[in-house]
C-alpha cells in the first residue's frame, strides 16, 4: 500500500554479484520459501511505496516483474559500485518525490513495520533513517584487543532519506558502503530507529537456510 502522505519508492540494490555466495546464480535471485530473495524484499518494500526501482546486476537479463503489487515497478541495470548502482535507481525515481528508500534485495526478512517506521521518521524531520542492532557478540581487532561492544551497533537496510538530500548526497559521485555515510557527508542529520534482528543478510549458503525457516514461518 502507498504512503498516505506525500510520495514514497524505494530502491532494491539487487546489482551485486553474489561472490561469498557460491554457485551460478547471484544470491539475489535464488529462490527461498516460495519467492526468489529480491521479490520478498519488492514485496515488504510495497507496504509503503508508490513506486519501486529494482537495480539488476551489470549485464545481468535478468527482470523483475510487478509481483502482482499495486505500486509502479522498474528496472535498471546497475553500476560497478553500490553507490554508483544507487545513484542508476535514483535517477529512475521521478521528481517530486518526498522520500526515497533504499534497500538491500539480499535482507528479504525486513517487515512491512520496518519499512514504515523508516518512513515515519523521515517524514518527523530525519535527512537519513538507519535501522540498527547491538552487537551482541564479542569483538576482537586483528591484535587480539577486545572492543567495548556497547560502543558498537550493527547497521541494516531500509535507510529512508529525503529525497532531496540523497540527490545532493550523490551528485558529488562518492562512494561509500551506505547511503547514510554520504547524507551525512553533506551535512544532513542522521536518525537511528531499532532495527530487526532477524533482518539478517544472505551473504553465505547457510544464511539461506535460516531465511528459509523465517519467511516459512512469517508464510
Amino acid at each position: 500500500m502507498p504512503s498516505e502522505a506525500g510520495t514514497t519508492w524505494t530502491i532494491v540494490v539487487a546489482a551485486g554479484s553474489g561472490s561469498r555466495f557460491g554457485g551460478g546464480t547471484p544470491k539475489q535471485f535464488i529462490e527461498i520459501a516460495g519467492k526468489r530473495v529480491v521479490d520478498w524484499s519488492v514485496v515488504a518494500a510495497s507496504s509503503v511505496s508508490d513506486g519501486i526501482v529494482v537495480v539488476t546486476p551489470k549485464g545481468s537479463t535478468v527482470t523483475v516483474s510487478a509481483h502482482g503489487l499495486r505500486c509502479e515497478v522498474v528496472c535498471v541495470t546497475g553500476g560497478d559500485s553500490r553507490s554508483e548502482s544507487v545513484r542508476r535507481g535514483l535517477a529512475k525515481v521521478p521528481d517530486g518525490v518526498d522520500i526515497v528508500l533504499v534497500h538491500d534485495a539480499a535482507r528479504p526478512v525486513a517487515s512491512p513495520d520496518l519499512m514504515a517506521q523508516v518512513v515515519a521518521a523521515v517524514r518527523g524531520g530525519a535527512d537519513a533513517v538507519v535501522p540498527v542492532v547491538d552487537v551482541v557478540d564479542t569483538i576482537r581487532d586483528l591484535d587480539g584487543n577486545t572492543i567495548d561492544r556497547s560502543q558498537l551497533q550493527a547497521v541494516q537496510t531500509p535507510q529512508g532519506f529525503s529525497a532531496a538530500i540523497l540527490r545532493q548526497a550523490h551528485a558529488s559521485g562518492a562512494q561509500a558502503t551506505d547511503d547514510a555515510t554520504l547524507v551525512r557527508s553533506v551535512g544532513g542529520n542522521t536518525v537511528v530507529v531499532p532495527g530487526e534482528r532477524w533482518n539478517i543478510k544472505v551473504t553465505e549458503p547457510d544464511d539461506a537456510v535460516v531465511v528459509a525457516a523465517l519467511l516459512g514461518a512469517r508464510s
